[in-house]
């Protein structure tokens, strides 16, 4: 439902839902509450027991039904808080949100004082159980070595001379006052924080003020609660507290929403850097624990990041005070942002979570923000810290927060800019600008900033302090200054934070990808549809964005954003975020018409705040709407009167029922903004997720369904009839809300164990959803085109970086290895848990018993993945030394691979245990997270991940040690299905681990493998061999001779290319026959292998010392034996045809011109192909010119056909052919005889090249020259003009019969227009096909 104070014809919009009063039940007296995690070692005073709902007014209101657990939970989250009249106890205000299970939310205001006690009974109780305590403390401290160490352990000793009951600072019933803590709140269908505070705070000081207040408190409670009426959109309200006026005022429908908490203190607690950091991690859906003695702080913080999210809203668990009875939730492997409460005793490294992989842990109360691993970079990050700290500045707040402010920033604190700008003890002269810029020189941020940004050429010197408008000198407001201040602030740094999106999205609507079908269709195939053109979108922005952006995109919230953009085609039925958000928009485009500025990385700064601060600024100036004052209420005599210090037992008869009719909304509310402002209220400020949203010309959510509302009477004139609702709909509402709203919120009013564990079946449910998702969508995005002709999805849709997807996959992962994870229990608290208190007084030799049987504990790490496979491997080392271990977990690589490698290579010992060992060889990786992430990585490119994971998880006894039984890693068919989806990945080739780690050393291992019929034993030459790669080469490798294999270590190479071979032409036979060379990488598996086939040697073939062979990947036939597929094989690609040349080149099949022809297209078109593909998804060029069917090897038979047949015993070869025809050229320019200026350039540029290549000092043969001289003319864009040359040269006629393809002129002319198209493209050359030409 919607909530937020709509409801029947009775129901107006009410400021205020109900005013409830928890604390401690006389009648029901002390009890423990078993729930909140305290253990019994504390002292009574310290311990917390359960508090109670004392009273509510009204009973229950139809339009948001109360919830009793979960505002007595959240009223006082920590349950009752007994003290003495020695501590301190001054009232503590903070607020907190009830998400209800549609999605919609209402908000409560807690003012937590003290009250004495007056039962006997509880005092006497308290006593007793003082008693009880010394007693277990003599039990568990009789060691007199002891005393000190406990002592100083519970944190209240002061020596050993002290007496116990002053050691744990006791209760004594004859000497001391006993105090207890009391809570009085407002439950609001919209969160008016600072009003509600004044409020509560009002009523609490009538009851503790000397002189009672001017009415009965009840006429104040039923004025808020009946007669105060919710301001209006774009209006403000005054009305009456205990002692005073309370202002609120609520933005318009084209303002940024309501919000009401300061953003001041969040950027006080956290320094601005802090607050980017963290902002980004909510952006980014990373898990988010906030930490704080102060529950408001909490709140404070929670609310910030996700109101300066607009117009993106957290889609995931939000719980910014988590109650000490759902600490389970942690647990949660799904992103949150949760609060959780300290005592202010414990430090960092005594919070043992769950998972930490993937969290943002903010210590709100000491300054310190703990970041996940890979976090990237906010957009324009320094320029924006610049343009808040100038904000900041100008409201005299340090930018790096108050803890740790240097002495410059910590004196401007209470100094404002408009202020020096006046005072002429400065310097200033009034009305002259301010030099910000030397007064901010000694801050440390700014200084920090200043030098990160000269390094990028931005000077910081133009830094300006905003000047406070002089618009407030002419009106009077209404609220008093240091209020105005807060405002002011607030909406200066949400609309600064608001317009980097609208400058970031500023054209996302070009990209939205509108249903081609109706949207009954749309919504029942909502997962397979694409909604938003990523590729094209990144391919628009720039640079430094994409490593931020690329992850955002695949974010929940901004799913959610444009699914809400297709459902809303009009402007009337827009979602008000959306419309607030398309309106900016379009003010940045018709700006842009005029200066373009998208898709480029200069910083604009925001431009709207004048007129933002403007609208508040009128609002409360002028005051649109005054409520009802309080009044006498018809009691009865002698009602209404308090003792001091108490707060009384209010009168119910009168508070239970509001006025028969509601005379100030006839008043003050015209029918045009009630309406309007129903419909905000069910929309705006409630925050609803967008997949919950209501649409108005659309749908309704089902609780309004089943209520059956009477809307017309609200004039509300969107709202269709119900029958018109598609039920499609309604299911997908349905079923977004059953994953959705139990993992969203838990649900406060039932924590039994079933309910529990149908809440863990809920995630484990989402994380097998969620891998099959994430599995489908990396294969699409990886087979790219053939995947859509497959119909899996549109070709507009790839091209999202790989990386971000893999990293998305390891986060997966590791929430999965989190799930039920037995965390080590803090040393700090009792080591076990007693259920019967009784059993404190047994023998103390059974509780030391108890406590030996611990389970084990996690290793000290933040991956729970890495922390696993680390216990994996000791169990096995453990089974080694006891001789029981098994050699199943170590896989031969002959086992696994069964592609064609005849004499093959010694087997690669493939293992589980391996992988880690090599990952731990990594010197570059330092974190467990890191590793656990490589190692992933790793396992996917060698198509192990499924089998790895499945080995890991077959040691069922450690498993069932590590986790409690409802974890995911424990449901069997789950897991099944889990690594079942994981398997799919071995359907294509992922080089993740290769292409990230470039930096770290590898070992790779060599096989050559020569003929064995032409005498390779008898070789006398020294061989050396050179291996080049997409990251780099090895440099010449001296073979030892007669030696064929071995193994040697550099640095990653990345995928393989081209091998250099060849010998020194030394000794009695120096000539060698090389079939292929196979090159492994010993840490992936991976096998290239570079056919050879010919002659090294002197007087043999081509007479080559040297050959460049390139290589291709050797695919593999991984997990057959696991998977049956009923795929058809593929077709062998062209690239593995063997080498057909074994001796002579004179032995190639002989093809016809129109094989020919097909075989230069087919290489030109790959080249095209090649260039036209997104560069991180481009393969080998050096194949694509080099090998079997490249350019190359085409242009081989072009010139070969027809070529006049050799003398016997004597080759005659291509190179022979164009150094004829170079002699030919040169002579005839020697001549002078030069028939064209353009025909003599092509001449000159033929020469030159035929004559660099011939005077090169690397003995390479003459096919070897051909290949140099195809890829320069192809490098520089000379080939068809080359052809064109050769075509009209009479050394063709000399040596091509009349039928060869060279002397056809409609043919040349053909494969000069092909070959032209290689003009457009930059081609660049490996280093080892042109190794010593400089052209």
């Amino acid at each position: 439902m919607s909530g937020g104070g709509g409801g029947g014809s009775s129901a107006p919009g009410r400021f205020a839902d109900y005013f409830v009063i928890c604390g401690l039940d006389t009648e029901t007296g002390l009890e423990p509450d078993e729930l909140s995690g305290e253990n019994f070692e504390q002292t009574p005073l310290r311990r917390t027991f359960k508090s109670k709902v004392l009273a509510r007014y009204p009973e229950n209101v139809e339009w948001n039904p109360f919830d009793q657990d979960a505002v007595g939970m959240l009223c006082m989250p920590k349950g009752l808080a007994f003290k003495t009249q020695a501590d301190s106890r001054e009232p503590q205000f903070h607020s907190f949100i009830i998400t209800r299970e549609d999605g919609s939310r209402t908000f409560g205001f807690s003012l937590t004082f003290f009250e004495e006690v007056t039962s006997k009974q509880i005092c006497s109780a308290m006593q007793t159980l003082y008693h009880m305590h010394n007693a277990e403390y003599d039990i568990l401290h009789t060691p007199p070595t002891n005393d000190k160490e406990s002592c100083s352990s519970t944190g209240d000793c002061n020596g050993t001379s002290v007496s116990k009951l002053q050691r744990f600072n006791s209760y004594d019933i004859s000497r001391d006052t006993l105090y207890v803590s009391k809570c009085i709140c407002l439950i609001t269908p919209m969160s008016f924080m600072k009003a509600c505070k004044k409020v509560l705070e009002q009523l609490h000081q009538a009851v503790t003020s000397p002189q009672p207040p001017p009415l009965p408190l009840e006429s104040y409670i039923y004025n808020i609660l009946y007669e105060v009426p919710l301001p209006p959109a774009g209006r403000s309200l005054k009305f009456s507290g205990v002692y005073g006026p309370i202002i609120c005022q609520r933005p318009s429908t084209s303002e940024l929403p309501l919000f009401d908490f300061p953003v001041k203190e969040v950027f006080e607690l956290l320094g601005v850097e802090n607050v980017i950091q963290l902002f980004t991690c909510a952006l980014l859906e990373f898990q988010i624990l906030l930490y704080s003695q102060h529950y408001q702080r909490l709140m404070t913080v929670a609310e910030t990041i996700t109101a300066l999210m607009f117009p993106f809203q957290w889609q995931h668990v939000y719980v910014p005070i988590l109650p000490a009875s759902l600490l389970h939730f942690l647990d949660a492997p799904v992103p949150y942002l949760m609060g959780l409460h300290s005592n202010g005793l414990d430090d960092r490294s005594k919070l043992e979570l769950p998972q930490e992989a993937n969290l943002c842990f903010v210590d709100v109360d000491n300054h310190f923000i703990e970041l996940p691993e890979d976090l990237p970079q906010f957009p324009n990050k320094l320029e924006f810290i610049q343009e808040i700290s100038e904000i900041l500045m100008a409201f005299g707040i340090p930018p790096e927060g108050n803890l740790h402010c240097s002495e410059s920033a910590s004196k401007m604190k209470s100094l404002r800019a408009c202020d020096l700008v006046s005072d002429k003890r400065n310097g200033n002269i009034a009305g002259s600008p301010l030099n910000s810029y030397e007064l901010l020189k000694e801050n440390e941020t700014i200084a920090r900033l200043q030098a990160l940004v000269k390094r990028t050429g931005v000077s910081l010197e133009k830094l300006e302090v905003r000047e406070e408008t002089s618009s407030k000198k002419d009106l009077k407001i209404q609220c008093d200054e240091e209020e105005f201040k807060i405002y002011q602030l607030n909406i200066q740094i949400r609309e600064v934070f608001a317009n980097r999106f609208t400058q970031m999205f500023a054209d996302y609507e070009v990209f939205v990808i509108q249903p081609s079908q109706d949207k009954e269709s749309w919504f029942t195939n909502r997962e397979q549809m694409q909604n938003f053109d990523k590729a094209s979108f990144l391919s628009d922005q720039p640079e430094p964005y994409l490593p931020f952006l690329s992850r955002f995109l695949e974010t929940q919230m901004f799913a959610s954003f444009i699914d809400n953009k297709i459902m809303c085609h009009d402007e009337d039925d827009k979602d008000p975020v959306l419309r607030v958000f398309d309106s900016r928009v379009d003010k940045i485009r018709l700006l842009n018409v005029r200066t373009p500025t998208l898709r480029t990385s200069m910083y604009q700064k925001c431009t709207t705040i004048d007129e933002a601060e403007k609208s508040i600024e009128l609002r409360l100036a002028k005051i649109d709407h005054t409520a009802v004052h309080p009044h006498l209420l018809d009691m009865k005599i002698g009602q209404g009167k308090y003792e001091l210090g108490f707060f009384p037992k209010l009168q119910s008869d009168v508070l239970s029922t509001g006025p028969a009719s509601n005379k100030w909304t006839k008043r003050n509310a015209p029918a045009q903004w009630r309406r309007k402002d129903r419909q905000k209220q069910h929309t705006e400020h409630l925050r609803l997720d967008n997949d919950q949203r209501e649409h108005l010309d659309f749908s309704m959510s089902e609780l309004q369904l089943q209520l059956c509302l009477d809307w017309d009477q609200h004039d509300w004139p969107f709202m269709p009839s119900i029958k018109s609702v598609s039920e499609h709909y309604l299911k997908y509402i349905q079923e977004a809300r059953n994953l959705g709203s139990t993992i969203r919120q838990p649900k406060l009013s039932n924590l039994s164990p079933s309910v529990i564990a149908q809440t863990n079946w809920k995630f484990v449910e989402g994380l097998l959803k969620e891998c099959r998702n994430k599995t489908k969508r990396m294969l699409v995005e990886k087979m790219g085109r053939e995947a859509v002709e497959l119909g899996h999805g549109e070709v507009n849709i790839t091209g999202v970086e790989e990386n971000t997807l893999i990293a998305s996959l390891c986060d997966l992962l590791e929430r999965i290895w989190s799930h039920g994870l037995q965390v080590k229990q803090d040393r700090s608290c009792t080591a076990f848990v007693l259920e019967d208190r009784a059993s404190v007084y047994s023998a103390s030799t059974q509780i030391w018993a108890f406590q030996t049987t611990r389970r084990p504990t996690l290793h000290k790490g933040k991956s729970a993945l890495w922390s696993h496979l680390l216990h994996y491997l000791e169990n096995r080392q453990r089974r080694t030394t006891s001789g029981s271990f098994s050699t199943s977990g170590i896989l031969l690589d002959s086992e696994r691979r069964k592609s064609d490698t005849s004499p093959a290579m010694s087997p690669l010992r493939i293992s589980l245990i391996q992988d880690m060992r090599h990952i731990q060889n990594i010197s570059e990786i330092k974190t467990d997270v890191g590793k656990a992430r490589a190692w992933v990585r790793l396992s996917m490119e060698k198509k192990l991940l499924s089998r790895h994971l499945k080995q890991l998880l077959s040691d069922h006894e450690l498993t069932k040690k590590l986790y409690k039984r409802y974890a995911f890693l424990r449901c069997d068919d789950e897991k099944e299905q889990f690594l079942y989806h994981l398997l799919s990945f071995n359907a294509v080739d992922y080089f993740c681990f290769t292409n990230v780690f470039t930096t770290i050393l590898i070992p790779y291992h060599i096989l050559i493998v020569p003929s064995k019929k032409l005498g390779g034993s008898m070789f006398t030459a020294n061989p050396w061999i050179c291996i080049s790669g997409e990251l780099g080469e090895t440099g010449v490798l001296q073979i030892p001779r007669n030696l064929l294999e071995m193994t040697f270590e550099c640095q990653n190479l990345g995928k393989l290319t081209t091998v250099q071979i060849g010998h020194d032409n030394s000794g009695l036979y120096a000539k060698w026959l090389v079939e292929y060379v196979m090159v492994r990488n010993e840490i992936t598996g991976h096998t290239y292998k570079f056919p050879c086939g010919r002659w090294l040697g002197k007087g043999m073939d081509d007479g080559s010392l040297e050959r460049i062979l390139v290589g291709e990947l050797l695919t593999s036939h991984t997990e057959a034996d696991e998977r049956q597929c009923r795929t058809p094989p593929l077709q062998q690609s062209p690239s593995m045809i063997r080498r057909f040349v074994t001796i002579s080149p004179n032995n190639k099949p002989k093809l016809n011109t129109g094989q020919i022809q097909e075989a230069i297209g087919e290489a030109v078109n790959g080249i095209v192909k090649h260039f036209h593909k997104p560069e991180k998804e481009r393969g080998s060029l050096t194949l694509l010119l080099c090998g079997e069917s490249g350019l190359v090897s085409a242009l081989e038979q072009v010139f070969q056909h027809g070529f006049k047949s050799p003398r016997l015993f004597k080759n005659v070869f291509i190179w022979d052919f164009l150094e004829k025809a170079q002699t030919y050229y040169e002579t005839l320019e020697q001549n002078e005889m030069v028939p064209e200026e353009n025909w003599q350039t092509r001449a000159r540029n033929f020469c030159r090249f035929i004559t660099a290549i011939n005077n090169t000092p690397r003995n390479i043969g003459k096919d070897g020259k051909f290949q140099m001289l195809v890829c320069l003319g192809a490098r520089d864009h000379l080939l068809h003009h080359w052809i064109a040359l050769l075509a009209d040269c009479p050394i063709t006629a000399q040596m091509y019969e009349d039928i060869a393809l060279i002397k056809d002129h409609t043919l040349v002319n053909s494969l000069i227009r092909v070959l032209q198209t290689l003009q457009e493209f930059n081609i660049t050359l490996e280093a080892s096909l042109v190794k010593g030409i400089d052209i």
